[in-house]
């Protein structure tokens, strides 16, 4: 019980920052305004929502394409004047679905690729991505332990039983989690550390396993920035990215599975899964 009070806690402090920091934004930069239009906006002034109001009530977790674009183009206009706020902004976001386990993360991944660029993109999802999780490992080792046993038993067994088969090569295995997820990764952040995975090691497994896919959300979202048509879609340097990304996702996975299959013990890794634990809740 004194767990989950705690849990509740960290929640409720770290959704009560974001909520005080998406709210109270930094006046917005200055659009010119036309002439005609001059006298009808200062008529309109008093009884219109403020356009800080206005563009707090547009920052929220996108669900959809539609609403990643509006997003994108909302922090591009901030960030034209205040970088910072929107880095933290973005920041603190990321961290948030990654610590607390909340699915979305590749909408974000995408937002910064089409914000911050190809490879700055890439660095700062790499770094959240890994920072978050870490946050998820620390937050299940001191509250969740528990609570995760008791929801998953079968899958935890399973997971435990492998991690014990290839802890001489470890740190191979879990990439291999990462780059072919039998589990979700939300699921992997929080076992591990019942699973007595160091660290260290969770760390670096992160970084490196999740890099491809990172490379390929934030990629489409400098694209997705880039694009106005549908000709802008077919030029050759679209084409020549889209190849990239293909590779990306294609190389590491196969020489992960080549390896695999000669030092790692997968056998029955494939065949459990969540669902399993929640059908033998339902009988």
């Amino acid at each position: 019980m004194r767990s989950l009070v705690g849990l509740i806690a960290v929640i409720s402090t770290a959704t009560f920052y974001l909520y005080l920091l998406s709210t109270y934004l930094p006046p917005g930069p200055q659009l010119p305004k036309r002439e005609h239009e001059g006298e009808t906006r200062k008529s309109n002034d008093e009884d219109s929502p403020s356009e800080t109001e206005t563009s707090a009530s547009r920052l929220k977790f996108p669900s959809d394409l539609h609403e990643l674009k509006e997003m994108a183009e909302l922090l591009q206009f901030y960030k034209t004047e205040h970088t910072g706020y929107v880095l933290l902004l973005f920041c603190s976001a990321y961290l948030y679905k990654q610590a607390f386990a909340i699915p979305g993360s590749s909408f974000l991944n995408i937002l910064a690729g089409a914000l911050f660029g190809t490879w700055y993109g890439l660095l700062l999802a790499c770094v959240l991505t890994t920072v978050g999780a870490t946050l998820c490992f620390l937050l299940s080792q001191a509250f969740g332990k528990q609570h995760i046993v008791r929801l998953f038993p079968d899958k935890v067994a399973m997971l435990q039983k492998k991690v014990e088969e290839n802890r001489s090569s470890l740190f191979f295995f879990l990439l291999f989690l990462r780059f072919f997820p039998m589990s979700p990764n939300w699921f992997l952040n929080m076992t591990s550390p019942i699973l007595n995975i160091p660290v260290t090691l969770f760390f670096m497994a992160v970084f490196i396993g999740l890099m491809p896919y990172n490379f390929i959300c934030v990629q489409t979202g400098s694209m997705l920035s880039q694009i106005s048509s549908l000709d802008d879609l077919f030029s050759w340097s679209v084409v020549l990215k889209l190849l990239l990304i293909a590779c990306v996702a294609l190389l590491p996975g196969a020489l992960i599975r080549k390896c695999s299959t000669r030092h790692l013990h997968l056998d029955g890794l494939e065949t459990n899964g969540l669902s399993q634990d929640r059908k033998k809740k339902n009988r």
